[in-house]
């Protein structure tokens, strides 16, 4: 960040002119710095939802809306989610640039050897319903985890701060999966230290103690992309409330379990769950045309799930390669007995040639397609959202990290524009 010393905004109030400074980044839009608004001026901004505030400074993520591009560190996240894998996804989020291969290989056996939980985290499982979403088993599982990890507690400790992060990447597709097996009612299955990350993850959800499990890397590689493609988004609502958690000093796992809460909202990372729930409303194909004509009703409050972006004013990045792990997918599964991806494909079709979509922009976006991925590979839509969460950690813990190491790090506190009464009498309950 540096000040833009020929730029100035210059603020009339009443007769009385400030200057506010112009600040610039690397890349994207310039913000006006009005951090002494209030001191000189007496006034606040009012800007519900941060739509046009910065809230922090952050070297991590980078997005282009208008131009559909993504940067993980400079890195394009088509080339990344091509070329690399999650963990040296993790490492670059977490250090800020790619590993070295000696680096990376200490960097996986670390994330390996914590893949496991306390052994008494399992009764935390068993006291939630069996009906339970996992969203709310994995949030309070999380939360949990301050209770047995007293060792990576102290945020102003740099290698407490790291060993906490190993242990969240590791741990939580751990905690995901035996929510899922929690679930279905069958028994837990351990970490394979043999297996790498995704391969892991699949394995631990969809193995049995009676069979051998057979491993698929199709699927092994979509999983992967899965979690690449989801390990960032910048300052959306779920990363800015871990960075607000944080602000106030708390443990990293109860930051963590913050973001997943606010990630359970389905305007934020129940979107591909709410993509597959419509797809399964339209229930088949000879039933697309009729919802297509709602969609394009304005009158009609119907819209269709996982086409088009609040940010990507264009085609999103991410979307592109998962679409080609889509069709490996479904080339391997098949869709012929299930009506739902059946839906879906003729919907992308549609979505790509139609004018009308065209138009408006209304791409499929990553959430359309990491659904029928995780649809396909025998995923009930309420484990969606988990798996989201399980990739996007190491984004949070990206952030969580560097508003650590910010020299300017402060307690959040938004104010606000106040409408309510002013000076009432209290009257005793006997006269009201």
């Amino acid at each position: 960040m540096q000040n833009n010393n020929k730029k100035k905004v210059l603020l009339e109030i009443n007769n009385n002119k400030f200057d506010l400074p112009i600040i610039s980044g690397s890349t994207g839009p310039e913000v006006i710095d009005i951090r002494t608004l209030y001191k000189i001026s007496n006034l606040f901004t009012f800007d519900p939802g941060f739509t046009s505030t910065a809230s922090c400074e952050s070297s991590i993520t980078f997005i282009d809306g208008d131009k559909g591009k993504l940067l993980y560190r400079g890195f394009d996240i088509a080339e990344l989610a091509i070329k690399s894998n999650f963990l040296e996804v993790c490492y670059l989020l977490l250090y800020g640039n790619l590993p070295k291969k000696d680096q990376l290989f200490d960097f996986t056996q670390r994330v390996t050897r914590h893949t496991m939980l306390h052994e008494q985290m399992i009764y935390f499982f068993r006291g939630f319903r069996r009906d339970a979403h996992p969203m709310a088993i994995i949030c309070g599982v999380q939360g949990a985890m301050s209770s047995f990890y007293h060792d990576s507690l102290d945020i102003n400790d740099p290698w407490q701060r790291e060993v906490a992060s190993i242990r969240m990447i590791a741990k939580l597709p751990t905690i995901v999966a035996y929510a899922y097996k929690y679930s279905t009612g069958q028994p837990f299955v351990y970490p394979n230290n043999s297996l790498d990350y995704a391969e892991n993850f699949l394995h631990m959800c969809f193995s049995v103690p009676a069979e051998k499990y057979k491993s698929n890397p199709v699927l092994n590689k979509a999983m992967d992309r899965i979690f690449i493609l989801h390990a960032d988004h910048e300052q959306n609502a779920s990363t800015s409330t871990v960075r607000l958690a944080g602000s106030s000093g708390a443990n990293p796992f109860a930051c963590i379990a913050a973001g997943i809460a606010c990630l359970w909202g389905p305007a934020h990372g129940g979107a591909n769950e709410a993509c597959l729930d419509m797809l399964k409303e339209i229930g088949s194909i000879d039933r697309i045309p009729e919802f297509i004509s709602r969609a394009k009703d304005k009158n009609d409050p119907f819209r269709l799930m996982g086409f088009g972006h609040r940010v990507y004013k264009n085609f999103d990045p991410r979307a592109k390669v998962m679409k080609e792990s889509a069709d490996e997918v479904l080339n391997l599964l098949g869709i012929n007995n299930n009506k739902t991806l059946q839906v879906a494909k003729e919907l992308e079709k549609i979505a790509l040639e139609d004018d009308y979509f065209i138009e408006k922009k209304l791409y499929p976006n990553v959430d359309f397609y990491s659904g029928i991925i995780l649809e396909a590979m025998g995923f009930p839509t309420s484990m969606f959202t988990p798996i989201f969460a399980l990739a996007r950690t190491v984004g949070w813990i990206s952030h969580w990290i560097e508003m650590h190491s910010d020299p300017e790090k402060k307690i959040g506190r938004p104010r606000q524009l106040y409408t309510g009464s002013l000076e009432k009498k209290f009257i005793n309950i006997k006269d009201r």
